[in-house]
């Protein structure tokens, strides 16, 4: 069987606004729409598209699974809406202060992992997009490509990176 290459996306800051710590509230989630055309040609290149992120507010009881699924689920709609369909969610719900380690937490690489195993990736044609330097040190360690965008930065600007 073929192994399929992937676009891992971060997802606060990258797909969605930032707002400086965590989206708490599904009123406050603004999808960033200046990024339709690239993932659409990402995908028209044979991209899967993913989505990996930390969602430590969980751990933190600022917000709750079922308002992360409401967004998760708003997102995926709205993209699907515009051609790009998300095959996966992947988030970190721990945070070191309240839950301890984990191995899904960026920087480490277990979301990613996942994701590669789960949908028969090959990590080295596949690539992470994420606002963090952590996001690059967990692509490393999944064996995925790294780059590191602005926060919000249109991703039409950095498909050139992208083989």
């Amino acid at each position: 069987m073929t192994k399929q290459k992937a676009i891992f996306l971060d997802r606060d800051g990258v797909i969605n606004k930032e707002l400086g710590d965590y989206v708490c509230k599904f009123e406050d989630f603004e999808i960033l729409t200046h990024n339709y055309d690239a993932l659409n040609e990402l995908q028209n290149r044979g991209y899967i598209i993913l989505v990996a992120t930390n969602q430590g507010g969980l751990a933190k009881g600022w917000y709750t699974e079922e308002t992360l699924t409401k967004m998760h689920d708003y997102l995926r709609a709205d993209y699907l809406s515009h051609g790009i369909k998300i095959l996966d969610f992947y988030y970190c719900p721990h945070h070191p202060n309240f839950t301890g380690e984990c191995d899904c937490r960026k920087p480490k690489p277990g979301m990613l992992l996942r994701g590669i195993e789960d949908h028969n990736l090959d990590a080295s044609l596949s690539y992470f997009i994420g606002d963090k330097f952590t996001d690059v040190e967990a692509a490393e360690a999944a064996g995925v490509n790294g780059i590191k965008i602005e926060i919000d930065q249109p991703l039409g600007e950095i498909l050139h990176l992208i083989k």
